[in-house]
C-alpha cells in the first residue's frame, strides 16, 4: 500500500496527536520527557510489524518532506544562537565546552571498539555513540539518513539510530540527579549567593511563558529559515562538487543560521524572534520524526537488539563516570560544577530539555545555580550540534568505515 503526500502529511500528524494523547495518560512517559513523536511513532512502527509479519502487508509513506524538515530544524538552531549571549557565561563556559567535546570522543571511542569487539558493524558503534548519545534523535536520524546512503550502506541505521536516543534520552533522566546528590553530598557543597540576574535564566526556568506570535512576524521567521535551507543546500553542493569534502548538508544550514543571526543581530536590520523560531524548529523536529518512525524497519532491529543494548549500557556508565571524575573536577569542584553534571548526563546521553529537568530537579531541592542555567541551553541546544558534526565527521575517515 503507497499513501501520498496527503496521506503521508495526515498520518505524521495523526502519529503525534497519538504520542500526545499517550503521555497525558502515561506518568512515565512524562516524568523523563520522551517526546511525543517517539511515543507515537513508536507505536505507528509496532503496527507496521505486526502488519508486516502476520498480513505481509508493507505502507510506503511519501518521504519527500523528510530532508527539508531535519534541515528547517537545524537552522533553526542556528538562528537561535546569539553571540552576545556568550559574554554571561565567561570563562567557565568554553571550560565546560572542552569537557562537552572531550566526551564526544570517549563516546564514539567507546561504541566503535564495543561494536568491533562484538564483531558488529563499527557504524553501529558510532551511531550508539556521539551521534545519537550527545546528538540526540534530531543529530541520530539526520546522520542515520547519510549511513543509508553510499558508501556506507548501512540500511539498519535509522532503527538503531532512533532506538539508541530513546534509550539514551531516559537514561539521561535517570542518572542526572542522583550524580548531583553524590556530589553534593560527598563533598559536602554549598549553594553560593547568586546575583539575581532573572533576565539570563528566564527563557530556560520559563520555557512556557507565552508571547504573541502574528502572521507577519511568523512570515518573518518562515523566510529566515527558508534562506538557512537555499543558502546552505546551495553551498553543501557546491564544496562537495568542487572540493570533494563532505558534511551532511544541515550543517551548512546551521551554520548559515548562526551567520545570519549574529549579522542581523551587530547590524540591528532584523531582531529574530527567537520563542517563534523556536516554535518552527520544534515542529519541524517532531514532523520529522514522527516520518522517520514511521517509515524504519523494526523486524531489523531483531537481530541487533543485544549487541546495541551492551554498547548502550557501557555508555551510560560511562557517562555517570566522566560527569563525576571529569565534569565536575574541571568545572571547579564547586556547588556550580555539580548541576553542571548533572545538566551534562542530560544532553550527553539526550537533548537539552532532559539537561534542563535534570538541574531544575536538583537546584529544587539545593538551591540555585545561574551559572549553570546560563551555561548549559548555550553549550547543549547549539554548541554540541556544530562540535558534534565536526567529531563524527573526523571518525568517518577512519579505514574501517571504508
Amino acid at each position: 500500500m503507497k499513501f501520498d503526500f496527503y496521506a503521508t502529511l495526515v498520518a505524521m500528524v495523526a502519529v503525534l496527536l497519538l504520542g500526545v494523547f499517550v503521555i497525558k495518560r502515561v506518568k512515565f512517559l512524562r516524568d523523563y520527557n520522551i517526546p511525543e513523536p517517539v511515543v507515537g511513532g513508536g507505536i505507528a512502527a509496532i503496527i507496521l510489524l505486526i502488519l508486516h509479519s502476520s498480513f505481509s502487508l508493507d505502507i510506503k509513506f511519501d518521504e519527500s518532506m523528510k530532508d527539508p524538515l531535519m534541515l528547517a530544524f537545524f537552522s533553526s538552531i542556528g538562528l537561535l544562537a546569539d553571540f552576545a549571549s556568550l559574554k554571561k557565561g565567561g570563562k567557565k563556559l568554553a571550560i565546560f565546552l572542552v569537557v562537552v567535546v572531550g566526551l564526544l570522543f570517549a563516546q564514539n571511542i567507546v561504541g566503535i571498539g564495543v561494536a568491533s569487539a562484538m564483531g558488529q558493524n563499527p557504524l553501529m558503534g558510532l551511531i550508539a555513540g556521539s551521534v545519537t548519545m550527545s546528538g540526540g534523535h534530531g543529530t541520530g536520524a539526520a546522520w542515520a539518513a547519510e549511513f543509508i546512503k553510499e558508501p556506507y550502506l548501512y540500511s539498519s541505521a535509522t532503527t538503531v539510530a532512533i532506538a539508541c536516543a530513546t534509550f539514551g534520552l531516559i537514561s539521561g533522566g535517570i542518572i542526572g540527579g542522583p550524580v548531583a546528590r553524590y556530589l553534593v553530598n560527598k563533598h559536602k557543597l554549598v549553594v553560593p549567593k547568586q546575583n539575581d540576574d532573572k533576565d539570563a535564566i528566564l527563557n530556560f526556568q520559563s520555557p512556557e511563558k507565552e508571547r504573541l506570535i502574528t502572521p507577519s512576524s511568523f512570515i518573518e521567521s518562515l523566510a529566515l529559515i527558508a534562506l538557512c535551507l537555499l543558502i546552505g543546500s546551495a553551498l553543501s553542493t557546491y564544496i562537495k562538487t568542487n572540493t570533494g569534502f563532505t558534511l551532511p548538508t544541515f550543517v551548512y544550514c546551521l551554520f548559515v543560521g548562526v551567520v545570519l543571526r549574529n549579522v542581523l543581530s551587530a547590524t540591528k536590520i532584523h531582531h529574530v524572534f527567537d520563542r517563534e523560531v523556536s516554535v518552527l524548529g520544534n515542529v519541524s523536529l517532531s514532523l520529522f520524526l514522527a516520518l522517520a518512525l514511521m517509515t524504519i524497519n523494526l523486524w531489523d532491529l531483531v537481530t541487533l537488539a543485544l549487541p546495541m543494548l551492551v554498547i548502550l549500557v557501557v555508555q551510560v556508565a560511562m557517562m555517570a563516570a566522566y560527569a563525576i571524575f571529569v565534569t565536575f573536577r574541571v568545572c571547579g569542584k564547586d556547588y556550580d560544577a555539580a548541576v553542571l553534571a548533572a545538566g551534562h548526563c542530560g544532553f550527553g546521553l539526550g537533548a537539552t530539555p532532559t539537561a534542563m529537568v535534570n538541574m531544575q530537579t536538583v537546584t529544587n531541592h539545593y538551591g540555585m545555580s545561574h551559572m549553570a542555567f546560563i551555561i548549559v541551553p548555550l553549550v547543549g541546544a547549539f554548541f554540541i550540534d556544530i562540535v558534534n558534526a565536526l567529531v563524527i565527521n573526523a571518525f568517518l575517515y577512519l579505514p574501517f568505515f571504508h
